[in-house]
C-alpha cells in the first residue's frame, strides 16, 4: 500500500503571495503555520510502517518541498498534477482530498496522512487492510454546531444519495487518524457526483457548504468496504496539553499513531510546545530515513 501525505509551509512567500492574492486576506497562521515536524512524520513511517510500497507528498508550489526531502525515496506531487486548472490555487484542504485519488501510479490501498499524524510505534498491514476491506472507527452525530460538522454531515447525506439511500438525521464521523482509501471506490464516487465535488473545488477556502475526504470514507462504509474498527491512535490538541505530557508521549508511546492537532495559541506557548516536540521528536526518532537526503 501506499501513504499521501498533504503538507503546507505558511512561511513559504510564494504561497503568502499567492493566499493573499486571491483570498484577500492575511495567511491564518493557526492553520498554516509549520511546527517543524515533517521529517519525524518520514521517520516513523520508516521505523514503523516497513510494509509501505510509497510514500506521496502533495504540495501546491515547488517551494514548498522541504530541502531535505529525498526525492528518489518521496513522490512530490503539486496540486496542478491532480486538481483541474480551473480551481487552482486553493488553500482549502477539501478541494485537495477531492483529488488525491488521481495521482498517477497510486496503489489501489493507500493511506492519507494529515501532518499532524505520526506512527509510533510498530504497525502492520491488517491494522488498516484485510480481504478486501478496511478499518476505521466511525460514530454518529446528531447536532451540528460548528463548520466542521456541517461540512460533515453534508458528505455523510451525499455519500448515501450515491447509494440511492435517504439522508438520516444522523451522520456519520470518521475517526481523526491516518485514514485508508480504496482508490478504485474513490474514482467510482468521483465519477457519480461530479457537480457536487465541483462546487467544493470552486472553493479557495473552507465553507460550511462543501464536502470532505469523510465523503468517501462514508461511501465505503454504506457499501460495505470499511469495517467499524478503531485504529490505535492517541489525540492532542495543542491548547491543553502540557510539554511535559508531550514529550512523555512521544519518548515512551502508548499508541501506535498520535494526532497532534493545532489551536490558536499565544507566541510564547506556541515556541514552547513547538520546541517541546522536536526534542521530543528527535529523540523517539534520532536517525536519519530513506526520505531524507
Amino acid at each position: 500500500m501506499d501513504i499521501v501525505i498533504t503538507y503546507v509551509n505558511g512561511l513559504d512567500p510564494v504561497w503568502q503571495r499567492d493566499y493573499e492574492k486571491y483570498t484577500n486576506q492575511p495567511v491564518l497562521e493557526k492553520r498554516f503555520r509549520d511546527w517543524g515536524t515533517l521529517r519525524y512524520l518520514f521517520r516513523g513511517i520508516a521505523e514503523n510502517m516497513p510494509f509501505i510500497r510509497k510514500v506521496h507528498l502533495v504540495v501546491s508550489h515547488e517551494s514548498q518541498v522541504p530541502e531535505w526531502v529525498n526525492r528518489n525515496e518521496v513522490n512530490v506531487v503539486l496540486h496542478k498534477d491532480i486538481i483541474p486548472a480551473e480551481y487552482l490555487p486553493t488553500f482549502n484542504c477539501n478541494p485537495i482530498e477531492m483529488h488525491l485519488h488521481r495521482i498517477e501510479g497510486l496503489d489501489e490501498e493507500y493511506l492519507y496522512f494529515n501532518d499532524d499524524v505520526f506512527p509510533m510505534k510498530s504497525c502492520s498491514a491488517t491494522d488498516f487492510f484485510k480481504e478486501g476491506k478496511c478499518f476505521l472507527g466511525m460514530t454518529h452525530h446528531l447536532f451540528v454546531w460548528d463548520m466542521f460538522k456541517s461540512i460533515c454531515r453534508n458528505s455523510d447525506h451525499l455519500a448515501r444519495r450515491a447509494l440511492g439511500l435517504k439522508p438520516r438525521r444522523l451522520f456519520l464521523r470518521p475517526q481523526h487518524v491516518c485514514t485508508p482509501m480504496f482508490r478504485s471506490e474513490c474514482e467510482e464516487l468521483y465519477a457519480k457526483v461530479p457537480a457536487e465535488i465541483a462546487k467544493t473545488s470552486m472553493a479557495r477556502t473552507r465553507n460550511g457548504e462543501n464536502l470532505n475526504q469523510y465523503l468517501f470514507l462514508d461511501y465505503m462504509y454504506l457499501k460495505g468496504r470499511l469495517v467499524n474498527r478503531r485504529i490505535s491512535k492517541k489525540h492532542f490538541s495543542v491548547g491543553v496539553v502540557s510539554a511535559k505530557k508531550l514529550h512523555q508521549f512521544i519518548t515512551r508511546p502508548s499508541h501506535k499513531l498520535v494526532c497532534i492537532n493545532d489551536v490558536q495559541l499565544s507566541e510564547e506557548r506556541y515556541n514552547e510546545l513547538r520546541q517541546a516536540q522536536l526534542d521530543a521528536f528527535e529523540e523517539r526518532f534520532p536517525h536519519k530515513s530513506k526520505y531524507e537526503l
